[in-house]
This record gives C-alpha cells, sequence and structure tokens, in this order.
C-alpha cells in the first residue's frame, strides 16, 4: 500500500496542468490522471479515486462547479482545491459550499500554489 497522496489534476489548459504537476513533484504525490475538461475529468475520478482533485471552473463540456457536485457524490470526503481564473468572492463561495476545501486564484505564485496545497494534505 503507498502512502503517496492521489491527485487529479483537471484543467483545460494542458500548460496549467503541467504547471501544477512540476510545482507538487516534491511533495509525495502520484499523479494518477490529468483530464482537460468536466466529463474526462469525472470518469477519471471514479477510476481513480484521488486524494485531492485540483479543479479548474471554466472548461469545455461540463464546468467545475458541476464536476465538484459529481464527484462529491462518488466520494464526500476528496479534497478538492478550485484553481480558477474566476477569482470573484461568489464563485468561490459557492465552490466551498459545494463541497470544495480551498480556492485558489489564477495566476497563482509557486509559494501560494504549495501554501493551498499544504493545508489540504
Amino acid at each position: 500500500m503507498s502512502d503517496k497522496v492521489k491527485v487529479l489534476i483537471v484543467d483545460d489548459s494542458s500548460i496549467i496542468r503541467k504547471v501544477i504537476e512540476k510545482q507538487l513533484t516534491s511533495y509525495n504525490i502520484e499523479v494518477v490522471g490529468r483530464a482537460g475538461d468536466g466529463v474526462e475529468a469525472v470518469e477519471l475520478f471514479k477510476t481513480t479515486n484521488p486524494d485531492i482533485v485540483t479543479l479548474d471552473i471554466t472548461m469545455p463540456e461540463m464546468d467545475g462547479l458541476q464536476v465538484l457536485e459529481e464527484i462529491i457524490k462518488v466520494n464526500n470526503s476528496v479534497k478538492v482545491m478550485v484553481i480558477t481564473a474566476m477569482s470573484d468572492k461568489a464563485t468561490g463561495l459557492k465552490a466551498i459550499k459545494l463541497g470544495a476545501k480551498s480556492f485558489l486564484g489564477k495566476p497563482f505564485t509557486e509559494e501560494k500554489l504549495k501554501e493551498t496545497f499544504e493545508k489540504l494534505i
């Protein structure tokens, strides 16, 4: 049994997915999946059962808030970190009400990402 934290990275930008993954490599994590849209994210979530999900809000097929609702139905103890350019308070509050554990606005610094991630683990 691995004691690595399993992470699913969800963002429609492949660049942002790579940045998040690269910045979190110093942690004891295993990236169990990467999704570029909401539908793919929900399917990957069901098959990989991650401990933490980094989740963008604005995505094709299904937005991040819909994804959040779906994955919380599957596993309500998953820790979700919303990372989005939509950094308005209403979106953040809605994400938290739906079950997200933290909210990080884009653009973000490596320090801010790590600080937010550390609070989750």
